[in-house]
């Protein structure tokens, strides 16, 4: 096997096995703690630019099906795992999970120590990272001097409005990298919706008039989308509004609240939430930094 190496901002380095696309990436580097859903995970776009490491020991055994996309052409930066699963087992897998990320140009690394990787980033913080082939002299030093591109939204999200039919209510999802599953739910509920891009104005949106407003989940920092929240307080008080990670951030910045970036993020699947005012509790999947 090819051997390749993530090379941490702060100096650690982790020798494993090359897997996925033959190529070297940087990004932030970040942790993912669900037991499963790593397709809906790579495919996800709030994940735009990062490298996702996976606690989860064995990655890969149900390969990737056609069903669990959250997006067509994930923006991942790559992929870190302990084991790799080299055969995969379920009925409905369509590809390995290396054959996937060869064919989106996503490198991968196995034979980590997620578990030790783990602990440095929550001990260090979120951090930028790369995966090369080599260990130069100067791989440290370029790293650090990397910068990271902003204003991720713009890279993910549909440049202009389409329609997904439905013969139910009437919804607007404000794109802003959205997951697949989201329209899923609301076609599911016979929902008619119009998908429209970030920097549609509240007007546009007025001329509509829908029943509800979904603000989608989406990569990177809030205030980099400052156009959306004069959107948001031009429709809020006229039509219901919901907002899902970074669209409920949105909402928040709208009104007052305020944002910053967390030490390491809080990124996996089954957490439980529990509704205050009524006790129920939902497992809900997790994705924000």
């Amino acid at each position: 096997m090819q051997k390749r190496f993530l090379v941490l901002e702060d100096g650690h380095i982790f020798a494993g096995e090359a897997f996925g696309a033959n190529s070297e990436t940087v990004g932030e580097i970040v942790f993912n703690t669900g037991m499963s859903g790593y397709q809906e995970t790579i495919t996800d776009q709030s994940y735009n630019g990062q490298i996702i490491t996976f606690t989860y020991p064995l990655i890969g055994n149900a390969g990737i099906n056609r069903d669990d996309y959250e997006s067509i052409n994930p923006t991942t930066k790559a992929i870190v795992v302990k084991n790799l699963a080299r055969k995969t087992g379920n009925w409905r897998a369509q590809m390995s999970l290396d054959e996937f990320l060869q064919r989106k140009n996503i490198p991968g690394i196995s034979g980590i120590d997620t578990r030790m990787l783990t602990k440095i980033i929550r001990e260090a913080g979120t951090m930028k990272a790369c995966l090369v082939n080599e260990v130069k002299e100067d791989t440290l030093s370029n790293l650090q001097k990397t910068v990271l591109p902003i204003n991720q939204v713009e890279q993910v999200a549909t440049p202009r409005a389409y329609p997904a039919p439905g013969t139910g209510r009437n919804v607007v999802v404000i794109d802003f990298g959205l997951k697949h599953s989201i329209l899923r739910e609301l076609s599911g509920r016979d929902c008619n919706l119009t998908i429209m891009p970030p920097k549609t104005t509240a007007a546009e949106i007025l001329e509509l008039a829908p029943d509800g407003i979904m603000l989608s989940n989406g990569p990177g920092e809030p205030k980099d989308v400052p156009e959306a929240l004069e959107m948001i307080r031009g429709v809020e008080g006229k039509i219901p509004m919901f907002g899902i990670c970074l669209g409920h951030q949105l909402f928040a910045l709208a009104n007052g609240a305020d944002t910053f970036k967390m030490k390491y993020g809080h990124r996996g699947f089954n957490h439980p939430v529990r509704e205050i005012a009524t006790g129920r509790i939902d497992f809900t999947s997790q994705n924000h930094g």
